[in-house]
């Protein structure tokens, strides 16, 4: 598991490799991963949009950018969480992923909670100790 709060939000997330979704022969490596968002602030918030960068062991940057997330701009009261699935595949055996959520306070306040980085790995991804 992997955390970052900003804010007094709290971004957990939780990557797991689908083998039964990769190909490795055909270079397709496929990731679940569930993100937990906790707000432990005093007023509720909106998430708005997300950035996301995606990175493969080669280097290999995508930025992707939307609204919302799993077509939802939830609101999330204090004390409450919000939880989501999503997936990421890439062509290489290992990468990683971090961004950041676009949040509202019912106050108005506008700011970026961080989602932390973490390690897309799967079984074929091969090991080097330099």
């Amino acid at each position: 598991m992997y955390e970052r709060e900003t804010k007094r939000i709290r971004v957990a997330v939780k990557p797991a490799y689908l083998d039964d979704q990769s190909d490795p022969d055909d270079d397709r490596y496929v990731w679940a991963y569930t993100v937990t968002i906790e707000n432990r602030g005093a007023e509720p918030v909106q998430l708005l949009s997300r950035y996301w960068n995606i990175m493969d062991a080669t280097g290999r940057v995508q930025e992707v950018r939307g609204p919302g997330v799993v077509g939802a701009q939830p609101v999330i009261a204090p004390g409450e969480k919000f939880q989501y699935t999503s997936g990421c595949p890439l062509e290489t055996a290992s990468g990683t992923m971090q961004g950041r959520y676009q949040m509202m306070s019912a106050s108005g306040e506008s700011f970026e909670a961080e989602i932390p980085v973490f390690l897309l790995e799967s079984p074929y991804e091969h090991r080097r100790i330099h």
